[in-house]
């Protein structure tokens, strides 16, 4: 019986690892303007959405308990809002916030951002789960991949004040 309840605790694990997103990036800039783009609203909206898509509404109170808000449009002229809560802002290393999307405001999802300097480089560790599915983890990894393509281009050319 002892080893029924290992088995299906495994099951769960690994099932639960399918439905996480991991990415790891690495940006030429320093850590702290990698950690502001995430964190400051006039630099976040210069970047997020997936390409093609407009951000319409941005609004953070960035700190733990802080709510943050986002609209954008798809090149197909579809709006999507999503909202949450932070949970962790740690400057200018972590920021922990949940997700989710006004459409679905039963499944949130927990959002973290690691970030780790070297030789002037920031390498980025972004988690976001638990998925209800493995699609929905497929289609955020492609938004979310088009996303940091367009905070790096950002980065190349944003300064820090």
């Amino acid at each position: 019986m002892q080893t029924e309840s290992r088995t299906t605790q495994a099951r769960t694990a690994t099932a639960s690892l399918d439905r996480e997103l991991v990415i790891a990036r690495t940006f030429d800039a320093p850590r702290s303007l990698v950690f502001k783009a995430w964190t400051e609203r006039d630099r976040i909206w210069q970047w997020l959405g997936p390409k093609g898509f407009t951000t319409l509404l941005f609004e953070s109170d960035p700190r733990p308990g802080g709510a943050w808000r986002a609209r954008m449009r798809s090149p197909e002229g579809k709006e999507l809002a999503q909202y949450g809560v932070v949970r962790v802002i740690s400057p200018p290393e972590r920021f922990v916030f949940s997700q989710a999307w006004a459409d679905d405001p039963e499944h949130e999802t927990l959002v973290t951002i690691v970030l780790s300097e070297r030789d002037g480089t920031t390498t980025m560790s972004f988690h976001q789960g638990i998925f209800e599915t493995v699609e929905a983890r497929d289609s955020h990894e492609d938004g979310w991949n088009e996303s940091l393509d367009r905070l790096e281009e950002y980065l190349a050319t944003a300064r820090e004040r």
